[in-house]
């Protein structure tokens, strides 16, 4: 299947479930612990240098960013949002700011209608830790279908990898083909994660 992005443009930041997007669009959402390379990621994926800001500091992100893609699905377009949660599990941030950006981020999922599923990033690098362990555990208790996107992988070398990937599956005790892992500095894993995106579009 030719899988190919033909737009893709920041359209708003929320801050309440009211400030979310109205336009019913199918929303494919990004999640994962601070610093684990969501944006990165985003930008990989929709080959764009800057559509979300990078930083080195974490928890940066700090509202929900919808992001419209278009895609060509072989001769067919679909289009959708593309959802960039704020990083769980800094604790630098105040414990108000940390309550808050999980309400919200629970009345999120737990209220959008058109999410087709989540990404959660996990580094590659190491083994799930409590933060990522909760949120998996959220996301399945609300019924979300997930994908394991193990970022970083360009970082662990090739003999490694198959081990680091089932110490991530055993320990959220899902399959190897909910485990995709993926390089945004190679964009190693970008055309299968394209390929997921779609098949849930024309499902």
């Amino acid at each position: 299947m030719e899988v190919t992005i033909i737009k893709s443009e920041y359209v708003t930041s929320a801050v309440s479930r009211a400030t979310c997007p109205e336009e019913p669009l199918p929303e494919i959402v990004f999640v994962g612990r601070s610093n684990v390379g969501k944006s990165s990621l985003i930008n990989s994926l929709t080959n764009r240098k800057s559509l979300a800001r990078t930083s080195g500091t974490p928890g940066k992100t700090q509202t929900i960013n919808f992001f419209r893609v278009e895609l060509k699905i072989e001769d067919t377009r679909r289009e959708f949002y593309l959802v960039d949660l704020p990083g769980y599990g800094y604790a630098k941030t105040s414990k108000t700011n940390r309550k808050l950006w999980a309400k919200f981020i629970d009345e999120y999922l737990s209220s959008r209608r058109d999410i087709k599923f989540v990404c959660q990033l996990i580094d590659m690098r190491h083994a799930p830790m409590k933060s990522d362990l909760e949120s998996f555990a959220s996301l399945v208790e609300k019924n979300l279908p997930v994908l394991i996107v193990a970022t970083k992988s360009d970082k662990v070398p090739k003999t490694s990898r198959k081990k680091n990937l089932d110490i991530i599956g055993n320990a959220l005790g899902v399959e190897e083909e909910s485990l995709l892992p993926y390089s945004s500095q190679k964009n190693e894993g970008r055309s299968d994660l394209l390929d997921v995106i779609a098949n849930s579009l024309i499902k």
